[in-house]
């Protein structure tokens, strides 16, 4: 009978080792590649944030979880995958959970939105290297090198965030966990600049807590590809 092994506690220090670089990567890349691979070719930033961020930076966070699951001593099996990292048959209470929450994050974030208009002025919310005008023809092909860049960016996040990172959090900070890791994770987002992580906070925080209370990374999945993919859609066809 094989032996399961013990999930070991993730500190500040293990966590941050980890968010740190995983930030600097984020900044590195989208402060001077993509400008510099956009300039070299004259094509638009989102395209490179699209092949960049998804194979320089979504990528090498699967990687580093399956690095840290070898580490603890576990094989990818279908075991690891419900067990450990907590990818557990959604239920119908996980599904209400996961709208409750994106409507409570979205509401939240229009709000800040409202707020930082009111204080600041109009903006763009968008950081320099997301932002773009809605597809027109000749460009719908973006749509083909947006799909993966998403599966990779939300399963990224969520595999490595919600599902290595996270429950060994729990063995560490307990019923607080959700409010290291939601910082944590909104360190991760430094590069989109303070405007939009400034509404992306009610997102980090409801998010992790709401893995954390059902103990299970689809609702992270859900929540997360449920705001990315139908806003970026909705952006590329001039709907918002």
């Amino acid at each position: 009978m094989e032996t399961v092994p013990k999930i070991k506690k993730l500190g500040f220090i293990g966590s941050f080792a980890i968010y740190i670089p995983a930030a600097l990567l984020m900044f590195f890349l989208t402060k001077y590649l993509i400008p510099y691979l956009s300039r070299l070719t004259s094509q638009e930033t989102i395209l490179f944030w699209f092949i960049v961020g998804g194979l320089g930076v979504f990528l090498p966070l699967i990687i580093t979880g399956v690095l840290l699951l070898k580490g603890e001593g576990y094989r990818l099996t279908k075991h690891t995958w419900i067990n450990r990292l907590r990818f557990r048959k959604i239920t119908k209470r996980d599904v209400l959970w996961s709208i409750a929450g994106l409507i409570s994050a979205g509401l939240l974030s229009g709000l800040i939105m409202l707020g930082l208009e009111f204080l600041v002025g109009e903006f763009d919310h968008s950081p320099a290297f997301m932002s773009f005008e809605p597809l027109t023809k000749g460009r719908y092909w973006l749509l083909l090198v947006w799909f993966p860049y998403w599966i990779l960016n939300i399963f990224g996040e969520e595999f490595l965030w919600r599902g290595v990172m996270l429950p060994r959090q729990e063995v560490a900070f307990g019923k607080y966990t959700w409010i290291i890791h939601g910082f944590g994770w909104g360190l991760f987002h430094v590069a989109f600049g303070w405007q939009l992580l400034l509404t992306l906070i009610p997102l980090m925080f409801i998010q992790s807590y709401l893995v954390q209370r059902t103990k299970n990374s689809w609702v992270g999945v859900i929540m997360h590809g449920g705001l990315n993919g139908p806003t970026f859609i909705a952006i590329s066809f001039g709907l918002i």
